[in-house]
């Protein structure tokens, strides 16, 4: 005989096929019984979300929900395009804006992991701009003056927003609007995001290093710092270390051209109904994402992805830095990343809640006073996107639509209250 036992060695060969194309399909859909979840009580969510698309308060909107390494749920609403009759689909991308800072948090991690920098540096270690900045300090007359920081800001400044820099709309407004720099908006510059922050160590800050809650450019200037930390422009070092190791192929800060026709339209609600945002526009507007001089890649809002692509993300970071059998940081580093930093530095926006490095995190359920997780993390975009991550639950959720101003529609705490409702486990 030629062959040995040639059964055995197909069974083997077949069993390990199944187990690795298994492990290659993580995300896969399963039927929401299979994780915990009730289908039954899922179609709530799915019966509210269409009804926001049917009274013209959401043009399109895409809910995923994964639970045990499986989506559960994922179902897209309404249109990509009202005025051409494109629907929302699974592929639909998204400007996520605020999500961006996520994944440039987790880059700056990716450098510290490798011995290129600690997150107790000094930023000015490595851009001489940010080693001595200042700080407005109002007056009672209304006026203001700029003094001394009283230390240098460091990389965890940054990470936790609590550097004291702003979006450039605070006490020294003026300033920053003369440096021709306010807002989250980036994609129409046509100056490298270098040009841009270092502009900004010139400018006086909201508030001293470690003293408050500012949200504005610290991510922006993290992506500044990877670019001058790693040696690469920071679309190249993202894709090089976090979108194509998780499989993120429609995550850009540009879109390709042949995806133009998958970005969903902004939408603003007005007295007439829902009409689209201005193009290109600025903060509310279509944005300079296809045809802008892309240039600019704003670590702080920049992004373009779709509901499957963060999923992936999420997903590694509740897998404690794996997914798909590639690992993208130390268990470790999540751990750190996940937990409240704060110290005296109070979360100013609702009750419960701190701020660990890149993501909000639910400390106190009762103070927070909705459906959720102590442990939770997760954040938003200015397009009024959401997702978070329960570990106790295993889930990771997104949502993904394209308002700008949201008004007063009620969506999010609706979304959050009846995924949770819909855990029968």
């Amino acid at each position: 005989m030629t062959t040995k036992h040639p059964i055995p060695f197909k069974v083997f060969f077949i069993v390990l096929f199944l187990q690795v194309f298994t492990y290659a399909q993580e995300l896969a859909k399963v039927p929401a019984e299979q994780v915990g979840m009730s289908s039954d009580r899922l179609a709530y969510l799915t019966q509210t979300f269409q009804g926001y698309v049917d009274q013209n308060r959401l043009p399109g909107a895409s809910i995923l929900v994964a639970r045990k390494g499986k989506i559960a749920y994922f179902e897209t609403f309404g249109k990509n395009d009202i005025e051409n009759n494109i629907p929302m689909t699974e592929g639909s991308i998204f400007r996520i804006a605020s999500q961006t800072k996520a994944i440039v948090s987790v880059g700056v991690m990716i450098l510290q992991e490798r011995g290129k920098l600690l997150i107790t540096d000094q930023v000015g270690k490595f851009m001489p701009a940010f080693q001595k900045t200042k700080v407005a300090v109002r007056k009672d007359d209304g006026g203001y003056d700029i003094v001394n920081a009283e230390r240098a800001i460091t990389i965890r400044d940054l990470l936790t927003h609590t550097s004291g820099v702003s979006y450039g709309s605070g006490i020294s407004a003026d300033l920053w609007e003369k440096a021709g720099i306010q807002g989250w908006y980036f994609a129409d510059r046509k100056e490298p995001i270098q040009t841009t922050i270092n502009r900004m160590g010139d400018l006086p800050f909201e508030a001293q290093p470690g003293e408050k809650f500012e949200y504005g450019y610290n991510t922006d200037i993290l992506g500044a710092l990877i670019e001058v930390v790693s040696g690469e422009p920071l679309d190249v070092f993202l894709k090089k270390n976090i979108l194509d190791p998780l499989g993120m192929t429609d995550t850009h800060f540009y879109l390709p051209e042949a995806k133009r026709e998958r970005l969903a339209v902004v939408y603003s609600p007005t007295e007439n109904g829902l009409e689209p945002a201005p193009t290109p526009g600025g903060m509310v507007g279509q944005g300079a994402y296809v045809d802008g001089p892309r240039t600019s890649f704003s670590g702080g809002a920049g992004l373009l992805s779709t509901s499957m692509d963060y999923a992936k993300f999420l997903q590694m970071m509740l897998n404690n830095g794996t997914f798909n059998g590639n690992r993208v940081l130390s268990r470790k580093s999540v751990e750190l990343m996940t937990v409240n930093h704060l110290g005296k530095a109070q979360f100013p926006w609702v009750g419960g809640t701190g701020f660990g490095l890149g993501f909000s995190v639910v400390e106190d359920l009762g103070n927070l006073g909705t459906l959720g997780s102590v442990g939770e993390y997760g954040w938003g975009g200015a397009y009024h996107s959401s997702y978070w991550v329960d570990p106790q639950e295993e889930m990771v959720v997104v949502y993904f639509t394209q308002l700008i101003p949201s008004g007063d529609i009620d969506d999010h705490g609706k979304l959050r209250a009846l995924i949770y409702q819909a855990i029968v486990d």
